[in-house]
C-alpha cells in the first residue's frame, strides 16, 4: 500500500475531531484542569480562607462549616485583606471543597453582624493568620504606598569602633533642660567603664548595686547619706530612707489614693534614686522617675541601674513627651522648681498630665532656700495658683501637701471673666508633645469624661478605655477587637520566647518596647507574670496611641528614633522592635545604621535584641548588627520559611566592647557594595 498523501492526513484529522466522542472528551478533560487549577491556586480556595482564621501558634487549619455562610470580611473586619467563603449545599463548588463539617460547639461565629441583622460590637474575634495580625501592628499612621518608590541606597558596612572613653556616659540630645540634638549622628559603639559586670537580677538590683557599672560616683560621696546609700567592698547599697514611712502617711492623709488599685501609674519629678519607686512596686505601682543630669548628676543612671523606670527629662520650655492625663499621681520633692514663675506655666504642664480626679503631692521646702520669700509666703504663692487652677487642698501635714485635680471643666466654666490662667483654644491638641512648646493655659478636660473614668487596676488592662475611640487612624474596624486581637496575639509571640528562648532564666527587668502599638507587647509580660517594666514608645510617625498605653496602666513615650532617646548608656535588658524598620525606610529619613547604634548604646552589655520585620529589611539589619559586634540569628516566625516576616535574635557580647585608645579612629560607612543577603536558615525555631 502507498503512503497517505499530508493532505489525506490532515482530512482525516479533521474528520476525527469533528466526531461526537472527541468533543465530550475535550469538554471532560477541559472541565478537570480548571477545577484542579482553580484548587490550587484560587485565593479564595480552602487554603487561603482557612488561614484567615489561623492564629499564630496554630499550624493546623480551622474548618470552616460546610453549611454556613462567612461574614465577608472587608472593611468590617479584622481579616481585610481575605475573601470569605460561602458555601451550601446547593452550591455547585460545595461537591468539590468537601469541607469537615464542625458540631455547633466547636464552630464559633464571626463578624458583626447579630443574628437578627443588626451591627454590633459584641462579637467573637475567632482567631487570625499570623500575617494579618502583623497587618494589625502595623499603625504606622499612612495610607498604603500607591507609587512605586525608588530604591533604597545600598550600604555595606565595615566593623564600627569604640567611641573615645570620654562618651561612657554619652546622652548626645542632652542639653540643661531641653533637647538640643547634634547635627552628626553617632558612628561609633559606646564603651563600657572598666570592671562593668552584668546587673544584678530583680529584686536584689533595688537594694544593691554594682559600684563600677555607675561611672561617675561622686554622688555617693557627696550625698550618700542624704540618699541613704554607701559602699562597701565593690557594691553600693540602698536602705530604705523613709519611702514605706512616707507612703503610709500619704495613704492616712488620703486614703483614696489607693495605691495598686485607683492608683497604678505615678511621676516622680526630681526623684533622686528612685526610692520613691522602689517602694511603690511593692504596692504593684509602676512609678517613671524624671530629673535632668546637671541638677541632679547622674540619679537617672542609679535608677535605672537598680531596675526602675526612670528618664533624663526635665522642665524647659516644651511640653514633656507623655500623653495628657497619663499619671493617677504626680510628686515632686527636692526638686528645686519654682512652680509659680512664668505665670505657672510648668504647673500647668503637671496638669495637663495629671488624670482628672487625681492627685499631685508636693513637699514644700524645709527650710528658707528662697530668700525673697518666707516658707509661709511661698506656700501662699503656691496655694493661690492651685486653686486658680481649680485644684482643691485636700490635705497639708508639715510640709506635704496634696492636692485634686477637678473631673470635670464645671469648675473652669465657673470662674470670673479674664481670669487667670485661662482655658487653652479648643484647637490646641494636649496630646501633641513632640518638640511643642508650653502655654500658660488650663488644658480643659473632655466632656464625655475620657481619661477620668479608666477602671481600677488590673482590671483597666485589658479593658479598652474610651480615648481608644479618639484616636485619629485608619481603622474601619471595631478598636475594641484590634486592642484585644493585639494583645491575644503578643501574649502567644511571647509565651513562644519563654518557651523557646528560657526567658524565666534570663532576668530580664528594663524592657524597650520601641513602636508600642496598644501596648499590647507590654500586657503580654504582665499576663505571664514576668518580672519587667516595659517602657513603651510610640514613635512620631505613627498613630499617637500613648494615652490608650497610659489608660491601661503602662508606661509610654512618643519618640522619633532618627534622633537619640533620652536616656543613659547600658539602661535596657531588652529591646524589641516590631515592623520599626519597615516604618522607616518608607520615611526615608535616616539610616538604619542610626537606629541601631543608639539601640547599642541603650542596650547593656549581654543584652537582647528582639526584631521581626519584612525580608525587604532584614538583610540591612543583619549587616549593621554584624558590624556593630552583635551575634545575630535569624528564624522564621511561626508562618514558616515562606513567609514575608523574619524574626532576627541579636545578642550584644561584652567581649566585643573594649575601651579605645586615645586618638583612634572611627569606621565608616562604604556605600555602592552589594549588599550581603542575611541568612535565613541559621535556625530550625519558628517563633
Amino acid at each position: 500500500m502507498k503512503p497517505s498523501s499530508p493532505t489525506a492526513a490532515v482530512g482525516t484529522a479533521l474528520h476525527l475531531v469533528k466526531t461526537p466522542n472527541f468533543v465530550k472528551f475535550a469538554a471532560v478533560a477541559l472541565l478537570s484542569l480548571s477545577v484542579s487549577l482553580l484548587f490550587y491556586h484560587h485565593p479564595s480556595f480552602p487554603s487561603a480562607a482557612f488561614s484567615a482564621f489561623t492564629f499564630a501558634s496554630n499550624s493546623s487549619p480551622t474548618a470552616v462549616p460546610a453549611n454556613s455562610t462567612s461574614t465577608a470580611l472587608n472593611s468590617t473586619s479584622i481579616a481585610a485583606n481575605t475573601t470569605s467563603i460561602a458555601s451550601n449545599s446547593s452550591s455547585p463548588s460545595s461537591a468539590i471543597l468537601k469541607v469537615k463539617k464542625l458540631p455547633p460547639s466547636v464552630a464559633q461565629r464571626t463578624g458583626i453582624v447579630d443574628e437578627n441583622g443588626a451591627m454590633t460590637e459584641d462579637f467573637d474575634v475567632g482567631e487570625f493568620d499570623p500575617s494579618l495580625m502583623e497587618e494589625l501592628r502595623d499603625l504606622g499612621g499612612g495610607p498604603e504606598e500607591t507609587e512605586k518608590r525608588n530604591e533604597p541606597e545600598i550600604v555595606k558596612y565595615d566593623k564600627f569602633k569604640p567611641c573615645d572613653e570620654s562618651k561612657i556616659d554619652y546622652i548626645p540630645c542632652l542639653d540643661n533642660f531641653e533637647r538640643h540634638c547634634p547635627d552628626s549622628t553617632l558612628d561609633c559603639i559606646i564603651p563600657m567603664p572598666n570592671g562593668y559586670q552584668k546587673s544584678l537580677p530583680w529584686p536584689r538590683s533595688r537594694d544593691e548595686l554594682w559600684l563600677h557599672n555607675v561611672p561617675d560616683t561622686l554622688l555617693v560621696q557627696d550625698q550618700g547619706s542624704q540618699y541613704s546609700m554607701s559602699v562597701k567592698d565593690d557594691k553600693i547599697s540602698f536602705q530604705d530612707g523613709g519611702s514605706d514611712h512616707y507612703l503610709n502617711l500619704v495613704s492616712q492623709m488620703v486614703p483614696e489614693i489607693g495605691f495598686g488599685h485607683q492608683t497604678r501609674v505615678a511621676l516622680d519629678i526630681g526623684s533622686g534614686i528612685g526610692s520613691f519607686a522602689a517602694s511603690l512596686f511593692k504596692y504593684n505601682v509602676v512609678t517613671l522617675s524624671i530629673g535632668t543630669k546637671d541638677v541632679h548628676k547622674n540619679q537617672i543612671q542609679f535608677a535605672l541601674e537598680r531596675g526602675l523606670p526612670a528618664m533624663v527629662a526635665g522642665f524647659g520650655a516644651r511640653r514633656l513627651p507623655y500623653a495628657s492625663q497619663a499619671f493617677d499621681l504626680i510628686r515632686c520633692s527636692g526638686s528645686g522648681i519654682d512652680w509659680t514663675v512664668d505665670n505657672g506655666v510648668l504647673l500647668l504642664e503637671v496638669n495637663r498630665l495629671l488624670r482628672a480626679g487625681r492627685y499631685f503631692v508636693w513637699e514644700g521646702p524645709q527650710v528658707d532656700s528662697n530668700h525673697e520669700l518666707s516658707l509661709e509666703d511661698q506656700w501662699k504663692e503656691m496655694g493661690d495658683l492651685a486653686a486658680r487652677i481649680c485644684w482643691q487642698l485636700v490635705k497639708k501635714e508639715g510640709n506635704v501637701g496634696i492636692w485634686r485635680k477637678p473631673l470635670n471643666n464645671s469648675c473652669y466654666l465657673g470662674r470670673e471673666i479674664g481670669a487667670q490662667p485661662p482655658l487653652c483654644s479648643s484647637s490646641e491638641d494636649p496630646d501633641n508633645v513632640w518638640y511643642v512648646n508650653m502655654t500658660a493655659c488650663i488644658t480643659p478636660l473632655p466632656k464625655d469624661g475620657s481619661g477620668g473614668n479608666v477602671s481600677v487596676w488590673p482590671a483597666r488592662l485589658h479593658s479598652p478605655p474610651d480615648r481608644l475611640q479618639s484616636i485619629e487612624m485608619d481603622a474601619m474596624i471595631s478598636r475594641k477587637e484590634l486592642m484585644k486581637a493585639e494583645s491575644r496575639y503578643w501574649n502567644e509571640i511571647i509565651g513562644s520566647y519563654v518557651r523557646a528562648f528560657h526567658w524565666k532564666e534570663q532576668n530580664f527587668r528594663n524592657v524597650l518596647d520601641m513602636r508600642a502599638g496598644f501596648g499590647g507587647f507590654a500586657a503580654a509580660l504582665n499576663d505571664l507574670e514576668l518580672t519587667s517594666w516595659v517602657m513603651n514608645v510610640v514613635p512620631v510617625n505613627g498613630f499617637n496611641t500613648l494615652p490608650v498605653i497610659y489608660d491601661r496602666g503602662l508606661l509610654g513615650v512618643m519618640h522619633d528614633w532618627c534622633e537619640p532617646f533620652d536616656t543613659y548608656p547600658r539602661s535596657y535588658d531588652l529591646i524589641h522592635a516590631a515592623g520599626l524598620f519597615s516604618d522607616e525606610r518608607k520615611r526615608a529619613k535616616c539610616n538604619f545604621s542610626t537606629i541601631l547604634l543608639e539601640m547599642d548604646r541603650m542596650l547593656r552589655p549581654g543584652g537582647t535584641v528582639y526584631i521581626r520585620d519584612t525580608l525587604a529589611v532584614i538583610g540591612e539589619i543583619h549587616d549593621v548588627a554584624s558590624a556593630m559586634g552583635w551575634v545575630v540569628m535569624v528564624h522564621d516566625t511561626s508562618e514558616g520559611p515562606h513567609a514575608s516576616w523574619k524574626f532576627l535574635a541579636c545578642e550584644k557580647h561584652k567581649e566585643f566592647i573594649k575601651r579605645p585608645q586615645k586618638g583612634r579612629g572611627h569606621g565608616k560607612n562604604k556605600k555602592g557594595r552589594k549588599e550581603k543577603k542575611a541568612k535565613t536558615g541559621d535556625s530550625q525555631l519558628r517563633v
